[in-house]
């Protein structure tokens, strides 16, 4: 009986562990630049760049702000932000996108669309970038 008791607990805390390991934040959502550009359209949405900002000055999506994910100041300014507020963060290729939507989802941040591909995505969708 206590054989089987302990097989019981490790089969249910292996599933608890594997189920927690392939769960999705659903605070994230990674969009492709036709949906992103949807959701920046809507009013009070946040444009965030965390690219550097030669990257930024060198081209950027229209009323976009730039926190440099690279920066030490990253986490500090990103928290300056309206955590419940829907935010729209894209970078160069979607790598560091991806980055910051995982650190502010663990800060608290509850509506993020995570633009896949990148400002190059963007620019290849026709997609306007301001310099």
């Amino acid at each position: 009986m206590k054989k089987v008791t302990t097989l019981t607990v490790v089969a249910i805390s292996a599933i608890a562990m594997l189920t927690g390991c392939s769960s999705t934040n659903e605070a994230i959502k990674k969009v492709d630049p036709v949906k992103f550009s949807e959701v920046i359209a809507q009013p009070g949405v946040i444009i965030l760049d965390v690219r550097t900002p030669e990257e930024f000055n060198a081209g950027h999506i229209t009323n976009a702000i730039n926190i440099n994910l690279e920066g030490s100041d990253f986490s500090s300014e990103v928290s300056k932000l309206d955590k419940n507020a829907t935010v729209a963060v894209y970078c160069r290729s979607g790598n560091r996108s991806g980055v910051a939507t995982d650190q502010m989802a663990e800060i608290g941040f509850t509506d993020m669309y995570d633009m896949q591909g990148g400002i190059v995505d963007w620019e290849a969708a026709g997609g306007p970038v301001v310099k």
